[in-house]
């Protein structure tokens, strides 16, 4: 097999000229016939007695297709390894269409090397670094949540107010007709969450257990279901029971619940503020990543090769389409169109090049004992630390994930050291409604 010089058809499209001598193909789909006749089974003939010529009107189409192949892969492989080629995404392999030369088949090969990345001054980008200190009334508003997660609820004799979970039966009609939906029996309404339309559970709000009552309400123009969209319906509720919230008292026996085994409370409260901690140092270092790659993407020079954008926008695709089935929708016949996906794949793709760059020009590849500290850390969230540990490191795409967590760390550091950073006092609240 033969090369030629790549031919520079775009800044970073190249063009390959391929020659495979047919005397060296002939030979190799010769000896491929050869090794197929021996396990080779034809009726008539014993198992390795099958003549060649046979073997070959059988399977010599295939072959041949499977020789050619892989010469010319192989050709392309040694071709830009000899000459530093550095191939981003899949080469294009065309026969051509004259073939001036008897003696061998000619191809051409076209394809896109990597870009150089030139990664610009980062001294006058400014990074606002969050500074978060975790006060005890995060603390507090933490512990009320985790009590109204485990509220629970008593029956009451009075009339239903919001917060209360009312137990009902309900039938609705339309033009006097029970629509698809409109009618249920014991069903648990917690007033206050919104599950139902807010004029629903307005007129539910004062109504008692044993109480029925009529009126009339109309559906959203926008509503999901067509058919009762901008419509007017009757509904008939009637209470069968009405409970109020009780959350669990702040005691041994609800620390406990959360995992502190002889339920001291302040040891509840320490571990929840070192939850706390954690989950803000997470948060502080999204919001720094998050800069970070936008000043590495705004002062960064590169052309980004269309292959690897074609790639990942399938990889975002095909993440749909599962994302998709998950929720139980049927995807068989579903083609996503490509402009979904082409400008999140193109920022990808480009701070990928940026990222591989300035991470090998500077050494900031993860170290092993950087990963383990990492792994260290997350685990200390779980009962048993020391399983997740050895969970971690049992599988190496779980531990190239974690790498992977780690190299963008080493970035942001790398980044904060040379741009200009300033700290922002923000309360924990603030920070964790500002990642939602």
């Amino acid at each position: 097999m033969q090369q030629a010089s790549p031919e520079i058809a775009s800044p970073l499209e190249r063009r390959l000229d391929l020659s495979c001598p047919l005397k060296q193909l002939e030979s190799e789909i010769e000896s491929r016939l050869k090794r197929i006749a021996r396990t080779a089974k034809v009726p008539g003939f014993r198992p390795g007695k099958v003549p060649l010529k046979i073997v070959a009107q059988q399977y010599g189409g295939q072959v041949r297709q499977e020789a050619i192949g892989d010469s010319v892969q192989k050709s392309f492989s040694d071709a830009v390894r000899q000459q530093n080629l550095r191939v981003a995404g899949y080469p294009r392999i065309e026969a051509k269409q004259s073939q001036a030369a008897t003696e061998s088949l000619e191809f051409t090969a076209t394809f896109e090397v990597y870009p150089d990345v030139q990664v610009g001054d980062l001294l006058e980008a400014t990074i606002r670094r969050p500074v978060t200190e975790i006060v005890d009334a995060d603390v507090d508003r933490t512990i009320e949540v985790l009590r109204k997660q485990r509220q629970h609820f008593h029956s009451v004799d009075r009339a239903a107010m919001t917060g209360d979970q009312v137990r009902i039966d309900f039938q609705g009609k339309l033009d006097g007709n029970v629509f698809d939906g409109g009618q249920g029996t014991n069903h648990s309404l917690h007033l206050g969450e919104k599950r139902f339309l807010p004029d629903f559970e307005t007129q539910v709000v004062g109504m008692k257990a044993g109480e029925t009552k009529s009126f009339e309400l109309t559906f959203p123009a926008d509503y999901h279901a067509k058919v009762l969209a901008g419509k007017t319906v009757t509904f008939e509720v009637t209470a069968q029971e009405v409970s109020s919230p009780h959350l669990p008292e702040l005691n041994a026996d609800f620390a406990k619940a959360l995992g502190i085994v002889d339920g001291d409370l302040d040891k509840m409260r320490a571990e929840i503020r070192l939850n706390l901690q954690r989950e803000a140092k997470k948060r502080v270092q999204a919001r720094l990543k998050e800069q970070v790659m936008q000043a590495l993407i705004d002062r960064s020079t590169l052309t980004i090769p269309k292959a690897l954008v074609e790639i990942e926008i399938s990889r975002l695709s095909q993440d749909m389409l599962k994302d998709l089935q998950s929720r139980g929708m049927t995807t068989k016949d579903m083609n996503l169109p490509a402009e979904l996906f082409t400008e999140q794949a193109e920022r990808r793709v480009r701070l990928g090049l940026i990222l591989s760059e300035v991470v090998k020009q500077n050494g900031l590849q993860a170290r092993p004992d950087q990963v383990r500290s990492v792994i260290e850390e997350h685990a200390q969230s779980f009962e048993q630390p020391e399983e997740m540990v050895r969970w971690y490191y049992q599988q190496p795409d779980r531990l190239g994930e974690v790498e992977a967590v780690v190299l963008e760390d080493n970035v942001v550091t790398w980044v904060g050291g040379k741009a200009k950073t300033d700290d922002v006092p923000t309360p924990f609240q603030e920070l964790m409604e500002s990642a939602k």
